[in-house]
């Protein structure tokens, strides 16, 4: 039976294809400009959108502020088949095609990213923190999906996005400035300024400096202890600037060194707690918490300080037939997230020490402190002119080192937990050993880490593409690469997995091997182009933490042991039939892709929630197919229609069982989900453009964007029956023995809407995003296998805006 959200999804597409059918026949005379031709350099070469031999989607700068699109997870709604786990501000975690195994836990650092996200051609990506940039003076956003293994290596395994900013451009002067204002329903204000300006400095030099200062809103109401209630938890502020400077002393030759800088930092989460220990509906010897949509209980201020640095040198020589193009990029980033872990630590207290009152409510912050510094280098050449060979060869390297720790600091602890020997049959003497100042950590600390990575990785790779006819082209490609890890740990306190001395263990890892990229191309007219693919891509391998076993008990401890320290290299074969048509005196584009990836040795994250502790596993076979599908058309100068829509089947084909389970579960199965994806999504577009409506100088116009998002899962431990189902603390002796979470994502649909006026330099504009006021639920948040905490984090609810942008 189709839903009612379906079927609402189904009549928007149905009413899009009618009103475009009807402006289509009412313009088969019209002289109006035809679709807009996106450039885009997805094959390190700039070319048509629509000459691209593959998956390939690209959004304007107008298209993304049409949409309403704020940030990294609004853009995601618009294009089928990317998909975003939102954490919260700086804490995006991408999918593409479903090639996901799943929600980064905040403590996994050795986790390697699926999709690469790059900053022109400055690789940023981890996949702990993906960073939330700005999309202010974007020239483009581009979207690769699929494997892109052979130009843009390792953490491309399901595809690549690419912030396109604006270059410099010498000979103008030129800039703009946007401000904007908004209120959330049911929290605060928001708004932001920004401004671009590009300078000559000289005949052969050009300025670009970019800077903006955004105020985000917050809408989550916290409870606290002793009844307190804090509104707008989660407000922030992302601030921050780019300054570039293009050099070209001749026509050859181009020299464009650049400064990024961003700060970001927010005071909560947007997190809606249905289940906490501390605070709930529930208790009967407590302060009750009622709690509820967009609220939560916490303790202390919550929240990320992420401080974002790069510096690039980009330099082009052409020399007639090939040009030389090198790209040196340094990234320097701090993050801190402040998390409330009051309610974890309060349930070892309370289980198994045997605390009670307010031994359980002892305040507890857990600081998760990242600092990366990370080198990277491309050089390359490639051919120049549209010849019968187009090619590209050229060598990467990389090396980062990241330091990541944990600190968790409770005044009082130590004493708490010789206080409560008894409790768990010790004498006070054997509990000062579990203590922080006799393994290591701080005082009164009970988890303290240290983790340092290096990370080194090199490349050389290669594609061409040869033109046998003017309709039949093929294109090869292979990238070899080699990486070494080396991890060095040192775990300290209570909770940590060694209970009398502190841990250090060192590991190192390390793989080579080749990606290679075939590709077949049909030009049947300047119209229509068919293309069959078969790419391979990788993701690199790392080291597992040891398992917290003070907090597991024997039989979870032994469980969780089976699995290896270290986990391989994930690998992906993507068999691809597409096709870009174009229809109606190019008044009408259609990009349809039917596609097959095969994924080996799947890094699939095993939540070992009785430990407190997370784990990456190989499951031996996984596989994604589906189809997608994009129409956009432009009938005539009054009308723009946008559909898109992509259906993914994504699966383990495998099972990854360990023996002994110490509950229900006993690994992955055969057939479950892989997370993240939807099987469903899609969105419509509908642009109004009436011109000269006022003073014959100012266009009016109106955006509708609609976008349905379908079910999904974060994680494959949710998707077992019963996952949600756990036995309640009884802490506070609450009225319910078991509780109930869905750890199945609902889908929804989000509806934005933007109005106003453009003319003389100038855009007045109001909008409405989240139309209907959609809570929708982006990701599960679970402590201790949701007896301490149950949760999902959220989106933002109705926003109500006017913006202002003045081009000059």
């Amino acid at each position: 039976m189709i839903s009612r959200r379906t079927r609402a999804t189904l009549l928007a597409a149905a009413v899009s294809a009618t009103l475009g059918a009807s402006a289509l026949r009412a313009a088969e005379t019209s002289k109006q400009p035809i679709l807009e031709e996106i450039v885009v350099t997805a094959q390190k070469r700039e070319v048509s959108l629509q000459n691209v031999p593959f998956s390939v989607a690209a959004e304007t700068a107008d298209q993304i502020r049409a949409s309403g699109a704020e940030n990294l997870v609004d853009l995601s709604r618009n294009v089928t088949g990317l998909t975003i786990a939102d954490l919260g501000p700086g804490q995006s975690q991408v999918a593409i095609r479903g090639v996901s195994a799943g929600q980064v836990i905040r403590d996994q650092p050795g986790v390697k990213p699926q999709v690469g996200v790059y900053l022109d051609e400055s690789p940023i990506s981890i996949a702990l923190f993906t960073p939330d940039l700005d999309l202010f003076d974007l020239d483009r956003f581009e979207v690769l999906r699929g494997p892109q293994g052979t130009l843009f290596g390792s953490g491309s395994i399901a595809g690549t996005l690419r912030y396109i900013t604006a270059q410099p451009k010498l000979g103008k002067t030129e800039g703009s400035v946007e401000a904007s204002v908004s209120t959330v329903k049911g929290g605060s204000i928001g708004g932001d300024i920004k401004g671009a300006l590009n300078l000559p400095v000289s005949d052969t030099a050009a300025l670009r400096i970019v800077g903006y200062d955004d105020q985000l809103p917050g809408w989550i109401t916290a409870y606290g202890p002793n009844g307190s209630i804090e509104r707008d938890v989660n407000t922030g502020r992302k601030a921050g600037g780019r300054v570039a400077l293009t050099w070209q002393p001749t026509a050859a030759l181009s020299i464009t060194p650049r400064l990024v800088y961003q700060d970001l930092t927010t005071n909560g989460f947007p997190r809606t707690d249905v289940w906490n220990i501390l605070g709930n509906p529930d208790t009967t010897t407590q302060p009750t918490v009622p709690l509820g949509d967009r609220t939560q209980y916490r303790q202390i201020r919550e929240g990320i300080d992420d401080n974002f640095r790069l510096g690039d040198l980009k330099i082009v020589y052409n020399f007639g037939p090939a040009s030389l193009t090198s790209v040196s990029s340094y990234t320097d980033r701090d993050l801190l997230v402040t998390r409330d872990a009051t309610q974890l630590t309060g349930s070892v207290t309370y289980s198994p020490f045997g605390g009670s009152g307010d031994q359980v409510r002892v305040s507890a912050p857990l600081l998760d402190a990242t600092h990366l510094k990370a080198y990277a280098e491309e050089l390359r050449v490639s051919s120049n002119g549209n010849g019968t060979v187009q090619w590209v060869v050229g060598g990467f390297f990389e090396h980062n080192r990241r330091h990541y720790g944990q600190d968790l600091y409770v005044p009082g602890y130590d004493a708490l937990v010789e206080s409560l020997a008894g409790n768990i049959g010790l004498t006070p003497a054997q509990a000062y050993l579990l203590g922080s100042a006799a393994n290591g950590s701080p005082p009164d600390t009970p988890f303290y880490s240290q983790l340092e990575y290096t990370f080194k990785q090199s490349a050389l790779f290669g594609e061409a593409t040869y033109n046998f006819t003017d309709h039949l082209a093929a294109t090869a490609g292979v990238r070899w690469f080699h990486f070494d890890e080396a991890k060095g740990i040192f775990f300290g306190g209570v909770f940590s997995n060694s209970a009398a001395t502190p841990t250090t263990v060192y590991g190192d890892t390390s793989s080579s091997g080749a990606a290679p990229r075939l590709i077949l191309s049909y030009t049947v007219n300047d119209d229509m182009k068919l293309n069959l693919q078969a790419s391979r891509g990788f993701r690199l391998g790392g080291i597992n933490d040891p398992i917290n076993a003070p907090l597991c008990g024997q039989a979870a401890y032994d469980f969780y042991s089976q699995v290896p320290q270290k986990w391989k290299d994930e690998w992906a074969w993507n068999y691809e039939l597409g096709a870009k048509m174009r229809f109606l005196d190019r008044r009408v584009s259609f990009d349809v892709a039917a596609f097959y990836t095969d994924i080996k040795d799947l890094q699939a994250n095993i939540n070992a929630a009785p430990c407190s502790s997370r784990l990456v596993a190989n499951v031996p076979s996984a596989r994604s197919a589906g189809i997608e599908a994009e129409l956009a058309a432009r009938p005539n100068e009054n009308w723009d229609f946008a559909l898109s829509g992509t259906w993914v089947d994504a699966k383990l084909t495998s099972d990854y069982i360990l023996s002994g389970a110490p509950d229900a579960t006993d690994g992955l199965t055969n057939g479950e989900r892989l997370p993240t994806a939807p099987k469903f999504q899609s969105a419509a577009a509908i642009t109004f453009t009436l011109p000269a409506a006022v003073a014959e100088k100012w266009d009016f116009y109106a955006t509708a964007v609609g976008q349905y998002y379908g079910s999904s899962y974060s994680l494959f431990a949710y998707e077992p029956p019963g996952a949600g189902t756990f036995s309640v603390y009884g802490y506070g002796n609450p009225s319910i023995a078991t509780f109930t979470i869905n750890t199945e994502l609902p889908a929804y649909h989000i509806v934005n809407l933007r109005a106003g006026f453009k003319g003389e330099g100038w855009d007045f504009a109001a909008y409405i995003n989240n139309l209907t006021d959609e809570s929708a639920y982006l990701a599960v948040d679970n402590e201790r296998a949701f007896k301490a905490r149950a949760a999902y984090l959220t989106n933002q609810p109705r926003t109500i805006g006017l913006a202002l942008q003045k081009w000059f």
